[in-house]
């Protein structure tokens, strides 16, 4: 499976409006060496059910998975060059420590089992 980054946002969030090009940039950045990667940018109240029972409390939060392995979901700055950085580390080390927490794992599944947009 390949890399999965998801921005939980809400559209009433003025800093995730703000954010959204950034995050664009990055997907744009990184996809020309792995066209794998998947990016998701993810309404947390559109997407409600599909979150259910995660909760993303501050924006923009990221999900970051390599495989079905979460290695990290939490707030991030909105700032490209962090993103960057943390999805470049996780695909240098691949098989890096995950989250375990059972979940965030089914998450990551469902997000993966979504089609693409």
């Amino acid at each position: 499976m390949p890399l999965l980054v998801a921005c939980l946002c809400a559209q009433w969030c003025g800093v995730c409006g703000e954010y959204r090009s950034r995050f664009d940039q990055v997907k744009a950045t990184i996809q020309q060496d792995h066209p794998q990667a998947r990016f998701l940018w993810i309404d947390v109240e559109d997407e409600a059910d599909l979150l259910h029972p995660l909760d993303a409390e501050d924006f923009p939060t990221l999900l970051i998975a390599s495989g079905h392995t979460p290695r990290f979901f939490g707030p991030l700055t909105p700032q490209a060059q962090t993103l960057e950085r943390m999805v470049r580390t996780v695909l240098q080390e691949p098989n890096g420590t995950g989250i375990d927490d059972e979940p965030l794992r089914a998450l990551v599944t469902r997000l993966h089992e979504r089609p693409a947009d």
